[in-house]
């Protein structure tokens, strides 16, 4: 049977789903070694490390931050946590790492991707301190509504809040907004973990490369390092610091300390990562 290609991709859009088109979290999901991804997927993430040859090794990198990060806050007696962009799960996950030391933490996910969203549901269906939420980081407003609705995170008291690999896809303006809400709204104890792509003129064509792997559908933004650093504002670094995210890789940190941040050089680009404390 024969038709019209256009057709026939249009067709296969369905509730946000269209496996004719590269998708971040599907991308990342195959840099990781996962198997919810397509050949579209596969495609796009073969030229994304053709542009950036470290591109799976800094994937995994990221994950083991996120999971590093998490065991460290969950030892500071931390029991809540709101994962923005969570993406594809992928074990162990922030509850299950929250969980080694904090056996009732609860977690709120918050992905605006409809396939996302329905997969973490229904592997996440039977946990009741598990919520998983439908709402877009680009509108900060609609993150913090969710969670409202979501009852499980209570902002008075000390959270921690995830942007792991997320603000990179977002424009500057957007990002800036959703990091200084939270900032604004965590209580003082409370925890900021971040990764980000950091990037400057200088990796202008690399970026370029970056963004075609990705296709139309997916704008990156990588930001100088100094702009990475301000999404903290005033919290307080842990050690290393604000730093490569390759450095983070099967690392705890130690209690907070003064922080060490320099910025890096990066051959091309890079992610920068980094845990903060806000204060009381």
């Amino acid at each position: 049977m024969t038709g019209d290609p256009a057709r026939a991709e249009e067709a296969s859009w369905v509730d946000g789903f269209n496996p004719c088109k590269p998708n971040a979290a599907r991308i990342y999901d195959y840099l990781l070694g996962g198997k919810d991804n397509f050949a579209v997927d596969r495609e796009a993430a073969d030229q994304l490390m053709r542009a950036l040859p470290d591109a799976a090794r800094a994937a995994r990198a990221n994950r083991a931050f996120l999971n590093a990060a998490v065991r460290y806050v969950a030892g500071q007696g931390i029991g809540q946590y709101v994962d923005i962009g969570a993406g594809l799960p992928t074990s162990p996950n922030v509850h299950e790492s929250a969980r080694d030391a904090v056996p009732g933490a609860r977690v709120i996910y918050v992905d605006n991707d409809p396939v996302v969203v329905s997969h973490a549901r229904a592997l996440l269906a039977t946990d009741d301190l598990v919520t998983v939420v439908s709402a877009d980081a680009r509108k900060h407003e609609s993150v913090l509504s969710a969670l409202e609705l979501g009852g499980k995170i209570d902002l008075s008291e000390p959270v921690c809040v995830l942007f792991v690999s997320v603000l990179h896809f977002l424009a500057n303006s957007e990002a800036d907004a959703l990091v200084a809400a939270f900032r604004e709204r965590m209580s003082p104890g409370s925890y900021l973990v971040l990764s980000a792509g950091c990037a400057d003129e200088s990796h202008l064509p690399v970026q370029e490369e970056i963004q075609s792997a990705y296709g139309s559908g997916t704008t990156l933004s990588g930001r100088p390092a100094a702009e990475i650093a301000a999404y903290f504002g005033d919290f307080e670094l842990v050690p290393p610091g604000l730093v490569p995210v390759t450095e983070w890789s099967a690392r705890v940190p130690n209690a907070p300390s003064r922080p060490r941040w320099e910025p890096p050089a990066p051959a091309k680009a890079s992610m920068l990562a980094g845990i903060g404390r806000k204060q009381r």
